[in-house]
């Protein structure tokens, strides 16, 4: 046990930190498992073994250089899980470009902002994802946007993008070097006022906590890792993709978007050891029907991330799914994202109420969140961490960038949370009030200024509210105009549907003629969220 009981902590130092870009590492993998299967995409039985794999992602590279996108330039990517997606990911990191991830769940008023906001110059995107129409949404932002190219993945202008030309090597057209401390991803994170904001990332930010994350669960060649976890978000492209690429494993792609019976059918016929998931994801596959027949014999470890895991479920993934070795991780997208993580010999206590200990080459510490004082092990304060995972900063916002990290580099997180004796930490609040939805950050900040829009709502506030299934739900407070109808849940839903992501739609609404306020005029959103629980029955 740790004898300092202040709750600063640091975490391992060995092994050492990769000192290298993306790209160098992928080919140092490349050239030590290039004949083991790299990639597998289930739904059209595509496969790559590593060497096949650089060589398209090497197609893809030059094509991008010959179109004009360089070192610094943003390509964005807006497509559910599929192969094109990690082809786009090394392609970009190999010349440089920087990625930014777009939500598949995003529609037109979040799709511009972050075009325009990150300034891309080349949007790769699927044509269509459950039933929503990719092209007329691009067609409907792009004049709007800066963008000079839009490659719909699946169509003959990818495949004519994509073409190899035989006496060309990417070495011969990269005329620049690229440093481990490049910018490399940009990642929207909802902000508190507003529209999101852009976490932007390096190779060393993303390629060391992928390794690391893998590390903690005995990665090797060996493995062969079940990805139903967003490619969009750090949980599939950092630590699934990155995560196996350093280490020479396999990338399976189950499906486009999560279904549970699909996610086990890939684990028992891909011979899976690993599957990553937020909780809810475990649960859904534990209740599928049919799960008691599917073979997860191979199955030995996994990550759960996103929000705390009920212990059921836990004693479930060990019992009934083989994973002895499953670990729970905590971070946040600011983080490249794992700051803390069980180990695989860790007790269910440990896998259950809490998130883990400080990762290699991380420090973290709990502080006091009015003073910044650093507290005891045992008291409730701000979580803050610091090392080579913390952001770049913000998209160019030096002043989101400042608010969040401080002069001595540590990022302060918002997240209420209680380091033990042990230096195992727990979660226990927000200092905002972030709702977390099925693993889903989201911010109420933006959905308010959204709904003000609506020419019939006078004020709007957004809290979260108890939910069985996705931990928590939206319930949105109206103030309705005078001489105006109250608005329904169904009515906001038609509102919003094309323009929000459909997991930022309040499912309750509470019409009322006044907010709770403290006597210096603040919402008091403690007293909103008991009084919607109380008034719509939920516990």
């Amino acid at each position: 046990m740790d004898t300092d009981m202040t709750s600063i902590t640091a975490g391992e130092t060995t092994p050492a930190l990769l000192e290298e870009t993306i790209g160098a590492n992928f080919e140092r993998t490349v050239a030590t498992y290039g004949e083991r299967e790299a990639l597998v995409e289930v739904a059209t039985g595509r496969r790559w073994t590593y060497a096949e794999l650089d060589r398209d992602v090497d197609v893809l590279a030059i094509a991008l250089l010959r179109s004009g996108i360089t070192k610094g330039d943003r390509v964005a990517i807006w497509a559910p899980n599929c192969a094109e997606w990690t082809l786009t990911q090394f392609a970009t990191a190999k010349i440089g470009a920087i990625l930014v991830n777009v939500n598949p769940a995003y529609r037109t008023h979040e799709l511009a902002f972050v075009l325009n906001q990150s300034g891309a110059k080349l949007l790769v995107s699927a044509t269509e994802f459950k039933g929503s129409d990719y092209r007329a949404m691009v067609e409907e932002v792009r004049t709007e946007t800066a963008l000079q190219q839009v490659l719909f993945i699946g169509t003959p202008e990818w495949t004519d993008f994509n073409v190899s030309d035989p006496g060309v090597t990417l070495l011969d057209l990269l005329d620049y070097s690229l440093e481990p401390d490049d910018a490399i991803n940009i990642q929207y994170t909802s902000g508190t006022t507003g529209f999101p904001k852009g976490a932007t990332l390096s190779h060393r930010n993303i390629l060391n906590n992928g390794f690391f994350v893998t590390e903690l669960i005995n990665f090797s060649e060996q493995d062969r890792l079940c990805i139903p976890v967003p490619f969009y978000h750090c949980f599939g492209m950092v630590m699934g993709n990155l995560g196996c690429t350093t280490h020479g494993a396999t990338m399976v792609i189950p499906a486009p978007g999560f279904d549970p019976v699909t996610t086990l059918q890939a684990i028992q016929d891909e011979r899976c050891t690993g599957v990553y998931g937020v909780p809810t994801m475990f649960i859904a596959m534990q209740n599928a029907p049919g799960f008691a027949d599917v073979d997860l014999s191979t199955l030995r470890t996994g990550i759960m991330a996103g929000s705390p895991c009920p212990v059921e479920v836990m004693k479930r993934c060990i019992s009934e799914m083989n994973m002895a070795e499953v670990s729970i991780a905590y971070g946040m997208t600011e983080t490249s994202p794992v700051s803390t993580q069980t180990r695989s010999d860790d007790d269910l206590d440990r896998r259950t109420a809490t998130i883990g200990r400080v990762h290699p080459h991380v420090e973290v510490k709990v502080v006091d969140p009015l003073t910044g004082e650093t507290l005891p092990r045992g008291e409730t304060g701000e979580f803050c961490t610091r090392g080579y995972s913390v952001m770049l900063g913000y998209w160019d916002d030096e002043e989101k960038t400042r608010e969040a990290i401080d002069e001595d580099g540590w990022m302060h997180t918002g997240d209420l949370a209680v380091m033990r004796e042990d230096g195992y930490c727990a979660i226990v609040g927000r200092i905002k009030d972030m709702v977390i939805r099925g693993g889903e950050n989201i911010y109420p900040r933006e959905i308010e200024e959204f709904l003000f829009t609506h020419p019939d709502i006078e004020d709007v506030q957004v809290i979260g509210v108890p939910d069985e299934k996705y931990g928590e739900e939206l319930c949105a407070w109206l103030r309705m105009r005078a001489g105006t109808e109250p608005l329904d849940a169904a009515a906001v839903k038609a509102f919003a549907t094309g323009k929000l992501a459909h997991y930022k739609i309040p499912r309750y609404i509470v019409i009322a003629d006044e907010f709770p306020m403290t006597v210096t005029g603040k919402i008091r959103k403690v007293e909103m969220r008991e009084e919607s629980a109380r008034r719509l029955g939920l516990s």
